[in-house]
């Protein structure tokens, strides 16, 4: 397709429209993760107030990552059918109210419901994101706007854990317990940038203000010929429900398991495993801050040096690879000092693969079938998640030791970079091609 639009200034409009979406998509991630941070420090004091067992209350934080895995899919459709706006402002509100109410939890029937509810509040965020990114920017600009997105992650684990800590310490406050305060306080932030996303975010190029009629045309054209050749060279079956099941769709949720069960098990324990330093809950929150910051500083600048060829794909072989070394000697060193150091250099390893990893699935999902595919990908992935909340005590009480669970991202991790070392040996033997990632049809 050839685009006939007047000469467009590339770096210019790019940088442009990453300057007006990119902040605000940072911040609804980083309030996101901020809501899933603070189940891990509530948990230093909610256990006692409700009477739960380690692998009791780990089940009861588990149960968000079902009802996001019911609820993705149909969300991120719900979302390409009626705009981002709408829906991500939906996503928003619920997820706040869900999060203040946990702040009133009676009993463990209570927990385990309100968590179902919160995953189910916000299932369709992430994936929803991704692939409104997708209406926006071209292939070869999407690695460093997907890094861009994930630094929110790491900023909310960063900023959340000092909050988080400093409200364990003010118990008493309006007659309310330290871990009620962790989840109003976290709560509240959504329920108000459900208006900010209402009206500030634009739904498409077509309709944002900030682009003149020459920009919307060039943005329209560059992204309808990315949509062509990949139509061309989609093969695959064209019904919106066959992305379900499709294998390269299954192989990648399951790829992306490894890094999820990482994940949520290195930031649900870490609180446990630094509180086992013997320092208190507001310094238990500063340490916190530590990794997160690592990661976010890795997040701000590797993922734009990673456009062309396979180098997201080395990047990702070699980050894993880190990882697995950092989390066996978070292990295995002899003094908490040197055992930290390797978890504040994990972190980064862990997030940098986040960003690297969504380059592939747009390779073969485009269209309808993009929302749907991507969304599944995140869902059953973030099995992972249920996976690692009770995966994680189970071995802390099997064991006996707050540093075993560490063993469990490492050995992920070191599959994740098997599957990625054979991804990499086939695109290898393949025509270097552009990353073409799904625009709406």
């Amino acid at each position: 397709m050839n685009i006939t639009t007047p000469a467009i200034d590339e770096s210019r409009l790019i940088n442009r429209l990453a300057f007006r979406l990119m902040p605000l998509l940072g911040v609804l991630y980083l309030v996101a993760y901020i809501d899933r941070s603070n189940i891990s420090f509530a948990k230093l004091q909610m256990l006692g107030s409700l009477g739960l067992s380690e692998v009791a209350y780990g089940l009861g934080a588990s149960l968000f990552f079902i009802g996001y895995l019911l609820f993705e899919v149909p969300s991120n459709v719900l979302l390409h059918k009626y705009g981002a706006p709408r829906w991500m402002a939906r996503i928003m509100f619920t997820w706040g109210v869900v999060t203040i109410l946990l702040a009133f939890t009676q009993n463990a029937t209570m927990f385990y419901v309100l968590r179902f509810l919160l995953g189910a509040s916000e299932a369709g965020l992430y994936p929803g994101v991704i692939y409104y990114l997708t209406l926006w920017f071209p292939s070869r600009h999407r690695v460093r706007m997907l890094g861009y997105f994930t630094v929110g992650s790491s900023l909310g684990n960063m900023v959340g854990a000092p909050i988080c800590g400093w409200l364990l310490d003010k118990g008493g406050f309006a007659g309310l317990h330290g871990w009620q305060l962790v989840f109003i306080v976290t709560g509240l932030p959504s329920i108000l940038l459900t208006f900010v996303v209402l009206f500030l975010l634009p739904a498409s190029p077509k309709q944002a203000k900030c682009l003149s009629a020459d920009e919307k045309q060039w943005l329209t054209d560059t992204l309808d010929a990315e949509r062509a050749q990949m139509k061309e060279r989609y093969t695959g079956h064209s019904s919106l429900l066959s992305v379900l099941t499709e294998p390269r769709v299954i192989g990648m949720a399951l790829y992306y398991m490894m890094l999820s069960i990482s994940v949520y098990g290195v930031s649900y324990w870490l609180p446990t495993l630094v509180k086992g330093f013997g320092v208190s809950n507001t310094t238990n929150g500063l340490l916190n801050i530590i990794p997160w910051l690592m990661a976010t500083i890795v997040l701000a600048w590797l993922p734009s040096k990673l456009r062309g060829g396979n180098r997201a794909i080395v990047a990702m072989l070699v980050a894993a690879l880190l990882g697995v070394a950092c989390f066996l000697s978070a292990v295995f060193l002899p003094t908490n000092t040197l055992r930290f150091v390797a978890l504040c250099f994990g972190a980064p390893c862990m997030y940098l693969l986040i960003p690297c990893f969504w380059t592939l699935p747009p390779k073969f999902l485009f269209g309808a079938r993009a929302a749907a595919g991507i969304a599944a990908i995140n869902s059953l992935g973030n099995i992972g998640g249920f996976i690692a909340q009770n995966l994680v005590p189970w071995v802390r009480q099997t064991t006996g030791s707050v540093k075993a669970p560490m063993l469990i991202p490492a050995t992920c991790l070191l599959v994740f970079a098997v599957v990625t070392l054979f991804i990499l040996r086939r695109n290898r033997g393949a025509p270097v091609a552009q990353s073409h990632v799904p625009v709406t049809e």
